[in-house]
């Protein structure tokens, strides 16, 4: 007789948002002619976790990217940055430096340690940016919902 088996639903939406962000990435490579996918990770804190807090410790990977200090000109490199509870940035249009909610990691920083959040529901996007802080649009953002508890 065969074991039942057990998932994780925070895993199982997390292993659908990763596929979907590889496919969006294959779209974006496939337009511009080339393989390489180009992805931002959260890998952690997981999506969908119930979180102590009021800190929150935020990790990144890049893929098929460089992730490099703010300023570099590389090609095929930027640098992370996360909008905390805001909306990202249109395609384009540099990220605003010094409001609420935006973060800058142009150290070439791939963790970050959100601090004194709030009980509830809070979403973390992670998106890369260039030398000038302009979202880089081949590169396909990632997001995380979590709850940090009452």
């Amino acid at each position: 007789m065969k074991e039942p088996t057990h998932t994780n639903r925070a895993t199982d939406a997390r292993a659908v948002r990763l596929g979907a962000v590889l496919s969006l990435g294959l779209l974006l490579a496939a337009c511009r002619g080339d393989t390489e996918i180009r992805t931002v990770e959260i890998l952690e804190p997981a999506d969908g976790v119930v979180l102590a807090g009021p800190d929150v410790q935020v990790v990144l990977a890049a893929h098929g990217v460089e992730v490099v200090p703010a300023g570099n000109q590389l090609e095929n490199s930027g640098h992370h940055h996360l909008f905390i509870d805001q909306d990202p940035s249109p395609q384009g249009v540099p990220i605003p430096v010094g409001q609420a909610g935006v973060v800058h990691l142009g150290g070439g920083q791939t963790e970050y340690s959100i601090e004194g959040l709030s009980p509830g529901e809070h979403r973390v996007i992670a998106v890369l940016g260039d030398w000038a802080h302009v979202p880089e649009g081949t590169v396909a953002a990632d997001t995380v919902t979590f709850t940090i508890q009452q």
